[in-house]
């Protein structure tokens, strides 16, 4: 079924703002047997950690937070899933839970951070 999900064309571009992870990813909707339509995102793939381009290792502090280092690294608290791709982790909330851990502060091609 996933095969099949992905295998569709694109329907339409989503308008997530640029700070979004699922900024400019296409839309598909099929028809369900009951004759709902549902609409879904394409896939993200994440990056490859190891390709990024490494800004820092940062030693997780009690108060940190992934929304508060976006901030500080990137500009924009919304960014916070960019730190997340690069220590391979889907919710940043896990990263920053134990003090002393360093995450990997790093941008992917295309970033621009």
């Amino acid at each position: 079924m996933l095969a099949a999900l992905l295998a569709a064309p694109p329907e339409a571009q989503t308008r997530y703002p640029p700070n979004s992870r699922y900024h400019g990813l296409a839309a598909r909707s099929r028809a369900l047997p009951d004759g709902r339509v549902v609409t879904h995102l394409v896939p993200r793939l994440l990056p490859d950690p190891a390709a990024m381009t490494l800004l820092a290792m940062h030693p997780v502090q009690p108060l940190d937070r992934c929304d508060k280092l976006a901030a500080a690294w990137f500009g924009d608290p919304l960014l916070g899933w960019r730190i997340a791709d690069a220590n391979t982790r889907g919710i940043p909330d896990e990263l920053t839970q134990i003090p002393g851990r360093r995450l990997r502060i790093a941008i992917s091609e295309g970033d621009g951070a």
